[in-house]
């Protein structure tokens, strides 16, 4: 008797744990670099599928703008904080089909916001002034992990910016369409 009911509460745990929902991690964290820069990031859960990313870092450019016509070096390393809402739509069948979701990896849309601000550029040989910016862009993307800390990130996205140009000493600020995309490699932590 003891033996069929210990059976039978192990089965019963495992139905359980099955019958879990698949969500957000609560809290995960790391680094991230690609081709336009390095960044850390935390993404903090807000529901089962919705987790709130922040993140800091350094965004690198190559600049042909009016803002930077009378200076040689066309390279910008600008630090950038984003604040990002990002809904991760296929979590539960990733589940259903035995992939992973862990450090939520899976496919999802977001709306990056992102500002530059002036506090100071490297690279600035040319001591051009700073001209900070606003950016909002909806965009999708996919996240996937490598091995048990590595990941990779890929999205595409398009929106708006509005640069702060007169606090930099020109005559009028400017906005524009902007496309986001990023293609990166990380370490969670």
């Amino acid at each position: 008797m003891k033996k069929t009911l210990l059976t039978l509460t192990l089965c019963g745990l495992a139905l359980f744990a099955k019958s879990q929902n698949t969500s957000v991690e609560k809290s995960t964290s790391g680094i991230q670099t690609g081709v336009l820069g390095t960044w850390v990031y935390n993404e903090a859960k807000l529901s089962n599928t919705i987790a709130l990313r922040t993140e800091v870092g350094f965004d690198f450019g190559i600049w042909e703008t009016t803002f930077y016509d009378n200076y040689d070096s066309p390279f910008l390393l600008t630090p950038v904080i984003v604040v990002e809402p990002r809904f991760y739509y296929n979590l539960k069948k990733r589940s259903e089909n035995s992939k992973r979701t862990d450090g939520n990896s899976g496919d999802f849309i977001a709306l990056k916001m992102g500002y530059h601000p002036d506090w100071f550029v490297v690279f600035n040989t040319d001591n051009a002034p700073v001209v900070s910016d606003f950016s909002i862009i909806p965009t999708w993307g996919i996240r996937r992990n490598i091995g048990e800390h590595f990941n990779y990130e890929a999205g595409i996205g398009a929106g708006f910016s509005h640069t702060f140009a007169e606090r930099a000493g020109y005559s009028k600020d400017k906005s524009e369409f902007e496309l986001n995309m990023h293609l990166r490699i990380g370490y969670r932590f």
